[in-house]
């Protein structure tokens, strides 16, 4: 990003929801912790939506950035009431860990920096988990998925209809803990899927997807890149789980895919879904470094 462009990054209009000052809580409702790695090109989309509450005091948000060779930071920094960590360590967990040491309220919400998810959203985690008894929770998720090719299409389609897959804390970029469920996890672990060990960590009736404004996933543009983000997920299942991926989760999917099968179109998005992850879970032992997906970037 050059500099002119920095010196006018934060032009974005007032989120409809900006906090009139007698709203304001006497502290933030909940600490967003936004891990970014070289997210210069989208980190202002994610901010947006957040920048009011932040700027009232409502949300408590901070961006770690870690290991950026770009102007992640900088842009970051141009957002007002973002509080904006720069460490030299590339990675997540790592970035993870700093911004739980740094965060002052509860719960916590961890969001990728390249999800756009409104405040209203994640103020609606944030009163489930300081209310119904949950210890982890995330909102809805919304895959984007206009510019990708068909057959990426055609796998999320077919994931959509997989209701068990809408109920999981991973798959979404999002996902917030209770001061008691984040108790239970202790520290992040140095692992490739932060929101698959999370989720593996609570049973079904402690967690939660709240139905609100749904988060917005922009999905992988072309099936290479989306078989570099599912062999990274297949990666992180078989790590999350050194005993071997549960047959009965692997049996719920494969028959919830059947059962959605309702004609040729979503026979062929089904076939589409378990060819990507037949290929992605037979290339999960590769050796190489963090597959990211830079086409929906």
């Amino acid at each position: 990003m050059t500099d002119a462009l920095l010196a006018t990054a934060w032009t974005l209009e007032e989120p409809e929801d900006a906090l009139a000052p007698e709203r304001v809580p006497s502290r933030p409702r909940a600490s967003v912790i936004i891990p970014a790695h070289d997210e210069a090109a989208v980190i202002l989309r994610t901010l947006a939506p957040l920048a009011a509450a932040a700027r009232a005091g409502a949300l408590e948000v901070i961006v770690v950035c870690n290991g950026c060779s770009d102007h992640t930071a900088r842009v970051a920094a141009t957002v007002p009431g973002i509080r904006v960590i720069d460490t030299e360590i590339a990675s997540k967990s790592h970035a993870l860990n700093l911004g739980d040491r740094l965060a002052t309220a509860w719960p916590r919400v961890y969001l990728d920096a390249d999800i756009t998810a409104s405040s209203a959203a994640l103020d609606a985690v944030a009163a489930l988990l300081a209310s119904d008894g949950a210890l982890a929770a995330r909102p809805a998720a919304r895959y984007d998925t206009r510019a990708a090719t068909w057959g990426v299409r055609a796998y999320y389609r077919a994931r959509s209809r997989v209701p068990s897959l809408h109920r999981a804390m991973w798959g979404a970029g999002c996902y917030a803990l209770s001061r008691a469920g984040h108790a239970r996890l202790g520290a992040f672990p140095d692992a490739i899927g932060d929101d698959l060990w999370v989720d593996r960590l609570f049973e079904a009736s402690e967690k939660a997807v709240v139905a609100v404004e749904p988060v917005v996933v922009r999905t992988p543009r072309t099936l290479p890149a989306l078989l570099a983000v599912t062999r990274r997920a297949a990666r992180g299942s078989a790590e999350a789980a050194p005993g071997g991926v549960d047959g009965s989760t692997v049996r719920t999917t494969l028959d919830e895919l059947a059962r959605s099968v309702r004609g040729p179109r979503t026979a062929l998005d089904a076939c589409v879904y378990l060819a990507v992850a037949a290929l992605a879970r037979f290339g999960r032992a590769r050796p190489g470094g963090w597959e990211r997906d830079d086409t929906s970037r």
